[in-house]
């Protein structure tokens, strides 16, 4: 995804179906700003409001991000989930950001059976996508190796939404011992709306964050045109090129083609179905959600990637979200569109 993007006459283009109208921008101009974080790239452009201070908002959305890094990074083991991790079996108290995303995810957990799990660790550090890095070479040094299945099995009894314990008068989660949070699935969408609504409380109520690939648009641009972005495509993918309008919306895309290895003559990609250890392998390339908030998009990205591609638009259908499937098929990449996403599809801008 990217923004600037905009219409052409042969584009799919998606506006929003909540039927708000924008309130108009304080000025006409545009301010961009970008970095590293999260171990990726992020861009804001926004615009400020009369008489203000670039380097303000440059610090307030580095200090979004570093605040978010040093609460849910499993990378960095001074975050507060790494500490959590790496801790003796007991009840540990955690901040209430902390406590206030976990608890988001458990139940986005308990809403999707655990297709969103945020306590995979063992099974992501198992597969090559965590802290220890990449898989073990096999003795030719060519492919990756593949976990054997007593790994898997092990990995299995320390994972899993269902083993995790709160003591909720104290605020505090329960280490069994091994077990690992992960809450990648959602920290990146999560960052996106900090950073928005940072962005909002400080008078710049116009604007679009992107963090990695998934973004959320606030207002419109001064010319009065919403926030155009251009989806991401699973590659020869048969969709057309669509470009939404992010106007008090966000999207999320998850693909097999972002993150993998090959070996054993197929691809692993990086998305784990906690119900069997192993990466999916459902046929799903990508699935792409429109949503209000930017973690609602991310978590529902990875889940309907998880279902499947029957139970997927299914249950998508029936939340009324707005989704994107690319699908393989004996034929080729087929496309499922759910009711919703259909709505937001206009034959121009």
């Amino acid at each position: 995804m990217g923004g600037g993007a905009s219409p052409r006459p042969d584009n799919r283009v998606l506006i929003p179906t909540h039927g708000r109208k924008p309130a108009p921008p304080p000025g006409k101009t545009i301010q961009d700003f970008a970095g590293e974080a999260m171990g990726t790239t992020w861009s804001v452009r926004l615009v400020p409001p009369p008489e203000s201070d670039r380097a303000v908002f440059q610090s307030a959305i580095e200090d979004e991000l570093a605040r978010i890094i040093s609460l849910f990074s499993h990378w960095d083991p001074r975050s507060e989930l790494s500490r959590l991790n790496a801790a003796p079996p007991g009840f540990w108290a955690v901040s209430e950001p902390f406590w206030d995303l976990l608890t988001k995810a458990m139940d986005l957990a308990d809403d999707t059976n655990g297709a969103v799990d945020p306590a995979l660790g063992a099974l992501v550090d198992l597969w090559g996508f965590g802290p220890p890095g990449p898989r073990p070479m096999n003795a030719f040094g060519t492919n990756p190796t593949v976990p054997f299945e007593d790994e898997i099995v092990a990995a299995r009894a320390r994972s899993g939404w269902g083993i995790v314990r709160f003591n909720r008068e104290a605020r505090a989660v329960q280490q069994l011992g091994g077990v690992k949070l992960d809450l990648s699935g959602i920290a990146k969408g999560h960052a996106v709306d900090r950073v928005s609504e940072r962005l909002t409380t400080m008078g710049a109520t116009h604007h679009l964050v992107e963090i990695g690939g998934e973004l959320r648009g606030a207002g419109v641009k001064p010319d009065r045109m919403p926030w155009w972005v251009e989806l991401q495509q699973s590659p020869g993918s048969p969709s057309p090129r669509t470009v939404a309008g992010l106007f008090d919306l966000a999207v999320a895309t998850s693909g097999d083609w972002i993150r993998n290895f090959q070996a054993d003559g197929r691809t692993w990609s990086h998305t784990i179905d906690g119900r069997t250890g192993r990466p999916v392998d459902n046929g799903v390339s990508s699935v792409t959600v429109l949503a209000d908030t930017a973690l609602y998009a991310d978590a529902m990205a990875t889940a309907l990637t998880v279902m499947g591609p029957a139970e997927g638009p299914a249950y998508a259908e029936a939340m009324t979200i707005a989704a994107a499937f690319v699908v393989r098929t004996d034929t080729g990449l087929t496309e499922i569109l759910t009711p919703a996403f259909v709505a937001m599809m206009s034959e121009g801008a």
